[in-house]
């Protein structure tokens, strides 16, 4: 595991690694992303926004990464049934290996079991794939490859509880970032993706704004949460907290820029 003081970490805010989402991101800028930007993600939204695979194995190299995450349960990455894309993925692109949101996989899709599928794709997986742990985690645990999580209240418990149970192997953590400490902006980037978390959705009014417009018991709830499921503020707060989760045994921070790639590029 790499010492949190370590030069690959002297990145953006203390993130080396960020995940693009082809529909609000061009995945063309990888290659303007921050030279300590070491891995990048590549988010599945769909058939229809899969970039072009062999432009997107083009911009890995030798001192950056790609993984293009996969759900195991859809079409065309299914390795006990259709797996034509996942055959023709390039070498030099790695995986991470996720169930799949239901909001990209038909109905048949989604009621493919996950389990079995996580094994078969770790074995065929060329190189070592990251596997995706929401609501599949002892699934995901049980295939001994890097777990990729999200960034949730309790993951730095749930980190501390791993390495004191003797797990040895890489983690991954997830997180939406905005790198500001103005909180309308935060909430405008991330408050309706706190707000669809279970304990959020949950303490939050009914019909509550979600954004810059939420007021009073609504942006209460949402601005510490906003806390326990993304990082937010500068850069100096952000950089605090990533050098918590790998204190508590994180090997890597992905960070989704929800608010655009600008801040993760060179100046």
């Amino acid at each position: 595991m790499l010492s949190p003081s370590s030069d690959a970490h002297a990145a953006v805010a203390g993130i080396d690694a960020v995940a693009v989402k082809p529909a609000e991101h061009d995945w063309r800028r990888i290659e303007h992303l921050a030279d300590s930007v070491g891995t990048v993600t590549v988010d599945y939204e769909g058939r229809e926004h899969l970039p072009d695979l062999d432009g997107l194995a083009a911009l890995a190299g030798d001192s950056r990464e790609i993984r293009l995450t996969t759900p195991v349960r859809a079409d065309g990455f299914d390795p006990l049934g259709d797996d034509s894309l996942a055959a023709d993925l390039p070498e030099s692109l790695g995986r991470v290996l996720v169930a799949g949101h239901g909001a990209y996989l038909t109905d048949e899709e989604s009621s493919r079991a996950v389990a079995p599928r996580l094994g078969a794709a770790v074995e065929a997986a060329t190189g070592d794939a990251w596997v995706g742990t929401e609501g599949v985690e002892r699934a995901a645990l049980a295939t001994g490859a890097t777990q990729f999580e999200l960034l949730s209240r309790g993951t730095e418990r749930d980190l501390h509880g791993l390495r004191a149970a003797g797990f040895d192997g890489d983690v991954a953590v997830y997180a939406p970032t905005v790198l500001t400490d103005d909180e309308n902006e935060i909430l405008d980037a991330v408050g309706d993706y706190t707000a669809r978390r279970g304990p959020v959705r949950r303490a939050l009014p009914d019909d509550a704004e979600t954004g810059a417009a939420a007021d009073g018991r609504a942006r209460e709830v949402l601005s510490k949460a906003v806390r326990d499921y993304a990082l937010v503020g500068d850069r100096e707060t952000v950089r605090e907290r990533v050098t918590a989760l790998r204190e508590a045994g994180a090997d890597h921070v992905v960070a989704y820029p929800a608010r655009g790639l600008d801040a993760f590029t060179r100046a």
